[in-house]
């Protein structure tokens, strides 16, 4: 496993080890410390924290993968956002485990990975199914240029003239581009409008 946190790993260690076909073979403090390590026998799941110092672990992610294609890794960590969750998952993580659903909700994890699964504990299924709802709530907009330029700046809070200052139109053009995204978005004003084009490009 990999924590930076000296207990963490030593219960986690501990606990492990006390169960029957699993054990703790090797403990890291970073993401680095774990590259440079070389196996004699390479380990079938490796714990990954997220918030290590130097090498994050959803950026050391792909390069683990890179050197250990075959490694099962469960991101076991205290960061619940759907951002970190989703990048993960795509970087290669297998399983995404919350530290604070303790440690028989770590040992089942594990045991589901074991036996060739992937495994989320409830909060962190709560997030993903929540991004899923919201995408299929809010569905992909598409844009034209100009519109999107816009679109932005009105994120960013400017106002109708402001928008046609930066980008050197009248504020009537502005107004008809905003018409035409407020129908692209089914939106009925500006805020609604923004809220739309956020969740549709989550």
């Amino acid at each position: 496993m990999v924590d930076d946190d000296p207990i963490v790993r030593d219960t986690i260690s501990e606990f492990i080890n006390l169960q029957e076909n699993f054990a703790v073979n090797h403990a890291f403090g970073s993401a680095e410390e774990f590259l440079a390590y070389e196996f004699s026998s390479l380990p079938q799941i490796l714990l990954l924290d997220v918030g290590l110092p130097g090498l994050c672990g959803i950026n050391a992610l792909p390069l683990i993968k890179n050197k250990y294609i075959d490694l099962d890794i469960i991101m076991l960590t205290t960061y619940e956002e759907e951002d970190k969750i989703l990048k993960a998952l795509c970087n290669g993580a297998s399983s995404y485990i919350s530290k604070r659903a303790g440690l028989l909700s770590i040992l089942e994890g594990i045991k589901v990975v074991a036996n060739g699964g992937s495994y989320m504990s409830p909060q962190i299924a709560k997030e993903i199914a929540n991004h899923f709802f919201k995408k299929s709530q809010f569905p992909d907009v598409e844009l034209e240029g100009r519109q999107k330029e816009i679109m932005g700046l009105l994120v960013d809070g400017n106002t109708y003239q402001s928008i046609a200052e930066l980008l050197n139109i009248s504020v009537e053009t502005v107004r008809s581009h905003i018409k035409k995204i407020y129908r692209k978005l089914h939106a009925n004003n500006k805020a609604e409008a923004i809220s739309i084009y956020l969740n549709s490009n989550t």
